[in-house]
């Protein structure tokens, strides 16, 4: 552990992002998505007295990257928090035709930008999609990206959670059932490997194995993958081709900087 990681202190938080940061398919208990962000957010704030820690959620559903930086990046320039996550550029590189090499320099621009304004960026690599039907044939460019993402972390002093060497998300059971979001516990290994990358100490082990399980039969697995297909693959092509985004008229769920 570095002496940064030593000395953390934070008394606030601001997380940006997409659906992944926004939380989508972990319900809170105030009836909103809670997500990884928010259960870092609880880590952070059982280590300060009551009511001295304040958080922030910017990130909304479906945004790419110029999106997160013009919506998001200017709101850390208002409130000034001591961590920003900073998970952005996943949605480009889902896209046919993009470029992992230019999505990665604009990712960088948004770093300098977040540089002045805060303490500590913590952020996110790409999951490994090797296990993910459809998209591992994006692993490629997710691979490129990420290491561009280590890149720009090391430059610019940032802090990593590397979720492509996640491990315990390769298991179904880490996915809700677009497969494209985190599962409740999914995103509690998320937020365990971010808590982890800021050098806190945490009681579980986001690689802790997962409780046995019935294996499915080839003809199981057939028939689940048809009626994801049906149910979630085809309405998001459809979506994409009609320019549409699941975050339409959506928007943050935590704006400003609010004790926690």
């Amino acid at each position: 552990m570095d002496d940064h990681q030593e000395t953390l202190d934070l008394g606030s938080y601001a997380a940006l992002g997409d659906s992944f940061t926004e939380g989508l398919n972990d319900p809170g208990p105030d009836g909103r998505f809670a997500g990884w962000a928010d259960r870092l957010a609880a880590m952070l704030a059982a280590r300060r007295p009551a009511g001295d820690f304040r958080y922030a959620n910017l990130a909304v559903r479906g945004r790419l990257l110029d999106q997160v930086t013009a919506e998001q990046v200017p709101q850390v320039r208002r409130i000034r928090p001591d961590l920003v996550t900073f998970c952005a550029g996943g949605n480009d590189i889902l896209r046919p035709g993009s470029d992992p090499d230019e999505v990665a320099e604009r990712f960088e621009d948004a770093v300098l930008e977040l540089r002045e304004h805060t303490g500590t960026i913590l952020i996110c690599t790409g999951f490994d999609t090797r296990t993910v039907p459809v998209l591992r044939h994006l692993r490629g460019k997710i691979a490129t990206y990420n290491g561009h993402l280590r890149a720009i972390a090391d430059r610019n002093g940032c802090q990593v959670a590397d979720l492509w060497s996640l491990r315990s998300v390769h298991d179904r059971r880490a996915w809700s059932e677009d497969r494209l979001h985190l599962s409740p516990e999914g995103h509690q290994r998320v937020a365990l490997l971010a808590a982890r990358s800021l050098g806190l100490a945490a009681d579980q082990d986001p690689e802790a194995p997962w409780p046995a399980r019935p294996e499915q039969t080839p003809a199981e697995q057939r028939r689940e993958n048809l009626q994801w297909a049906r149910a979630y693959l085809l309405p998001w092509v459809g979506r994409r081709l009609r320019g549409e985004s699941s975050g339409d008229h959506v928007e943050a769920k935590r704006p400003e900087l609010l004790p926690l």
